[in-house]
């Protein structure tokens, strides 16, 4: 994988599908990232690489999150009779999936929780609606309102929350993480930057791919990513410091774009928290 990361070119412009390497795991591949002249580009490599590893779904979105939020009591999409019908938000490049993995509601269980399936649903398929919007930073990722009306779809085995939506959290963190480190390794190499920054933001992508191998379940997992996390979090800081002295187009973009790291920052904490009660349980 470090071989791959120093033997990166950087790729202007294109399409992200592009930059993504053909060989090794999910994880591993993702230091693609490096061949990124923004973002955007590293994020979606991440984000499809996690979808792969989870569901072996290449070209997915992930449909979850509803108008009342993400938690099982808040899914009010229904699976009846293998068909699909509720509405979803923020779907994640839903516009380029061949496929829709959406969470939906199959009954109660005997303690009257909701019963989550995740449910393959094709994008194409009849009753299937997006309304595609973007944000204001990473502007190349599309997000969409998906509307499913009686849409057929298979169901997936295991359950939807725990066997696909728990996990995904840190599946993703992992894989976009690891996909950015690459991006910043390509930023500060391409640049001449400090070669001791170099050195860190290789080492922390090896960190992040060497967790992708683990139990996304296992709270030690979510420690040691914790970790990692923080120490990328100082090397952005540093790597920002030193291209501010050199700006160009590309810092342009950073600054716009920045603001991703922000994402569910608070679930983060929050995970965290869990993970070394867990271990001092």
């Amino acid at each position: 994988m470090l071989s791959t990361l120093f033997a990166a070119r950087r790729v202007p412009g294109g399409s992200w599908e592009d930059l993504r390497e053909a060989t090794g795991t999910p994880v591993e591949r993702v230091v693609g990232g490096a061949r990124a002249d923004r973002a955007g580009h590293a994020f979606a490599i991440g984000y499809t690489a996690a979808l792969e590893a989870l569901a072996g779904e290449t070209r997915a979105a992930f449909c979850v999150t509803e108008d009342g939020g993400n938690h099982p009591r808040a899914i009010e999409t229904r699976l009846v009779d293998g068909r699909v019908t509720g509405a979803k938000r923020w779907a994640t490049l839903a516009d380029r999936a061949s496929h829709l993995l959406v969470v939906a509601r199959e009954g109660s269980d005997a303690a009257g929780r909701p019963r989550l399936r995740m449910v393959r649903v094709p994008r194409d398929a009849p009753g299937v609606t997006l309304e595609v919007s973007a944000a204001a930073f990473v502007p190349e990722i599309a997000h969409a309102r998906v509307t499913l009306d009686g849409a057929p779809g298979e169901v997936l085995p295991g359950d939807g929350y725990a066997d696909y939506v728990k996990p995904f959290r840190t599946v993703e963190d992992i894989h976009v993480h690891a996909a950015l480190a690459g991006y910043w390794f390509g930023v500060a190499r391409s640049r001449d930057f400090a070669h001791a920054l170099i050195e860190r933001l290789a080492m922390t992508a090896a960190a992040l791919v060497a967790l992708g191998a683990e139990d996304a379940r296992a709270p030690a997992t979510h420690v040691a990513l914790g970790g990692v996390l923080a120490a990328s979090a100082a090397q952005v800081a540093e790597l920002e410091a030193a291209w501010a002295d050199v700006p160009d187009e590309e810092w342009g973009r950073w600054l716009r774009d920045r603001a991703i790291l922000r994402v569910a920052g608070k679930a983060r904490g929050e995970r965290l928290a869990r993970a070394w009660e867990a271990l001092a349980g």
